[in-house]
């Protein structure tokens, strides 16, 4: 793994983690708004000192997943700007626009027996994909110029993580960036199954994380281009009408990965991540048409997966973080997209259930799934901890951002 230097740090930020380093849990949680705002940064510290790579702005070389990192980081940038401008969050997020758009970069993408998919990447010829990059030929070829490659689903991570850095800084590149991999996604649609996008430029599986990611990123622009507003909300607005159809969602509010051939419910896993980009999917739309329905059926959705998804301490669980591989590096990101979405809904539609929730996975990664050491956080919420990849410390720093904003 590449390790960057650590980005030059403020005496501020310094000082506010040496603050709290020595504080029991019930000293911090004293101030749950300070408590959950410094956990936060020290997070973040570790996130960009373990795992940020100046030269191709990627975090741990795995590309979807620093699309969510990006994300994750502009979200925590607008809650607490100064902290975050501590650690140059500007900087780094004009950085990843600026190379990795320039990165030689092959993905491929394996479907696993368990349902997992596994992603392995080729980064400047360095990484686990390179030997099906040399095999496809295309070790010789520039990276994903403009954040587009052959899957929608990476394409709809890195729209999202551009537009909330967008949110953060206002810099037009980044949200003309977004409109860009929007536009290329759109060549994903006639699918067999009469509406929605495909997984993939091989046109063979609808799948339920490229549609939703379809559904938040049209969303997002009419929020954000007033001049085109009327455009994406409609092409917002058929797509879900098309998803809330399409047998993705089952009798018990949770939806399953995608659509056999005959455009059914394949009974595929319920994996985290497609409880949580819903719900950000909708509350975009909500905002863009000022129709209630929306959050009330996402409320409908979270509810059900606060529920289901969950061990018998209120623990988010994906089912495999005990595994061998502890979710992979694609499982490792599920949670926190679940989470950071969850806070989402928060903002339009508050309520107990949804805060409770977000602070007690919080404070369980936070006490039972974090190195005392250096603050890295794992992938098994509940503990016990296992030494992390970048995808699961993202991960979990999104659902400590999530306690914070809801705190």
């Amino acid at each position: 793994m590449m390790m960057s230097k650590i980005w030059s740090t403020s005496s501020a930020l310094v000082a506010l983690l040496a603050a709290t380093t020595n504080a029991s849990p019930m000293e911090k949680r004293a101030n749950n708004k300070d408590h959950y705002a410094n956990n936060v940064a020290q997070a973040a510290f570790a996130l960009q000192g373990f795992w940020y790579n100046q030269n191709n702005g990627l975090w741990d070389n795995a590309w979807w997943n620093s699309g969510n990192a990006l994300t994750t980081l502009a979200d925590w940038a607008k809650l607490r700007p100064i902290e975050a401008e501590s650690l140059h969050m500007s900087d780094v997020f004009h950085n990843t626009w600026q190379q990795a758009q320039k990165t030689n970069v092959f993905t491929s993408k394996i479907q696993m027996s368990n349902g997992m998919t596994k992603t392995e990447d080729c980064i400047n010829g360095e990484g686990p994909g390179c030997g099906a990059a040399a095999a496809a030929g295309a070790l010789s070829k520039r990276g994903f110029s403009n954040f587009i490659n052959e899957f929608y689903d990476d394409e709809g991570w890195w729209a999202l993580g551009l537009i909330h850095a967008y949110d953060y800084t206002h810099r037009q590149e980044y949200l003309d960036s977004a409109v860009r991999i929007f536009n290329d996604m759109q060549g994903g649609g006639n699918t067999n199954c009469n509406g929605g996008i495909y997984w993939n430029k091989d046109r063979k599986y609808v799948n339920a994380i490229a549609n939703e990611l379809y559904l938040a990123v049209a969303a997002s622009l009419a929020n954000r281009i007033p001049n085109d507003k009327n455009k994406y909300t409609n092409i917002a607005v058929n797509q879900w009408n098309w998803f809330a159809k399409s047998g993705m969602i089952n009798g018990d509010n949770l939806i399953n990965d995608g659509l056999d051939g005959n455009c059914r419910n394949n009974g595929g896993n319920t994996w985290t991540y497609n409880q949580g980009v819903i719900l950000g999917g909708l509350v975009e739309l909500f905002k863009a048409t000022g129709n209630r329905d929306y959050v009330n059926r996402a409320t409908t959705l979270a509810n059900a997966s606060m529920k289901k998804k969950v061990n018998a301490n209120g623990i988010l669980n994906e089912g495999c973080e005990n595994n061998g591989d502890h979710c992979g590096g694609d499982g490792a990101q599920f949670k926190g997209i679940y989470a950071r979405n969850l806070h989402y809904l928060y903002e339009v539609a508050p309520s107990n259930d949804i805060k409770n929730f977000l602070l007690r996975n919080a404070d369980s990664i936070w006490d039972h799934d974090r190195d005392g050491n250096n603050n890295k956080l794992g992938v098994n919420w509940a503990g016990p901890y296992y030494n992390p990849i970048g995808n699961a410390h993202s991960s979990a720093l999104d659902a400590v951002v999530g306690a914070l904003a809801v705190a």
